[in-house]
């Protein structure tokens, strides 16, 4: 190539670089398109996950979505995929549906709007034997039992910290809840005597304690300290770039969030007050709002539902 070549061609690519500068920026400044359905509230749900939700709308996510339709004035649709590998991938993102009830604060594959409730794990054991009382995993009268922990789940740390591992079972943390369901089955066994006590992440422990027979003791672990955290806020979920439907979801939840709250005590679900500092439980439901509050900041520390692990069911699955 001689000199006059290469200067043409040195000519030509710096302009084209130029203008394909030009045209990202112009592409990121261009306000993005609102793919939100404005005719009907188009939810993403699990078919098969209760105290969650369920294809009968018996999930107190169930309950929840008809507050957000109510308020909006719109039908609500469901778009059910089960919540394990792919559940955000082949709903939100496909743009089948455009809202998540429940999701862990922090995870960054969606966009969360401020968290509606914060609850913590918790453990279940039948009322009146001798464990009656424990409130802790430190406990040393759990030092000879058999206890059931969720497999990579936030308190099987505390299970290993206090050297209860040996004896324990473990149950699997990502299923596909149309046929297999970890939080049922360690209630089940519980009663058979399989194991002496359960930990679980506390709206599930609250629930499948009161299926199958009399029901169990279900105590709220709020004495924990250590690297790993057992209580969460959750929020609920939309699309990257859906700033507007955000807010406007987060103006109900403000609005709404004392029938929220009853929602949620109805099905037994140990709520704590806001204050991240505090263990204070919620025992009644807060007055209803009017104004959203301002935009959450991420908390520091607040890590990703897949990078913790953070309770399955409660930050629902990628």
């Amino acid at each position: 190539m001689t000199i006059k070549k290469r200067r043409h061609f040195l000519m030509l690519s710096t302009l084209l670089g130029g203008l394909a500068v030009s045209i990202t920026s112009q592409a990121a400044d261009a306000p993005k398109a609102d793919l939100v359905n404005r005719k009907e509230l188009r939810v993403c749900s699990d078919p098969a996950d209760l105290p969650f939700s369920n294809e009968k709308g018996e999930g107190f996510e169930n309950k929840i979505a008809e507050i957000v339709a109510d308020e909006l004035k719109l039908p609500l649709v469901y778009t059910w995929y089960p919540k394990s590998m792919g559940f955000i991938r082949r709903t939100l993102f496909a743009k089948k549906c455009d809202l998540v009830i429940g999701w862990g604060q922090g995870d960054e594959l969606v966009l969360n709007t401020n968290h509606f409730f914060r609850s913590v794990s918790a453990l279940i054991y039948k009322p009146g034997s001798d464990l009656e009382g424990v409130d802790s995993l430190s406990d040393p009268r759990l030092k000879d039992k058999r206890i059931g922990v969720i497999g990579g789940a936030p308190p099987s740390d505390y299970v290993n910290k206090y050297g209860l591992m040996g004896k324990a079972k473990p149950y699997r943390l990502i299923v596909d809840r149309r046929y297999e369901s970890p939080g049922e089955e360690m209630v089940k066994d519980i009663r058979s005597g399989e194991i002496d006590v359960g930990v679980d992440w506390g709206p599930i422990a609250a629930y499948w304690a009161k299926q199958g027979g009399e029901p169990l003791k279900v105590v709220p672990l709020l004495k924990e300290q250590g690297r790993v955290k057992l209580h969460y806020r959750i929020t609920m979920g939309v699309r990257q770039g859906d700033d507007a439907w955000k807010r406007r979801i987060n103006e109900i939840i403000a609005k709404r969030q004392g029938d929220i709250d009853k929602v949620l005590l109805d099905y037994g679900v140990p709520l704590l007050v806001d204050n991240d500092t505090s263990m204070e439980m919620i025992t009644k439901p807060r007055p209803n709002g009017g104004v959203a509050p301002p935009e959450e900041a991420k908390p520091a520390g607040a890590a990703p539902r897949a990078s913790v692990p953070l309770p399955e069911s409660a930050l629902g699955a990628r």
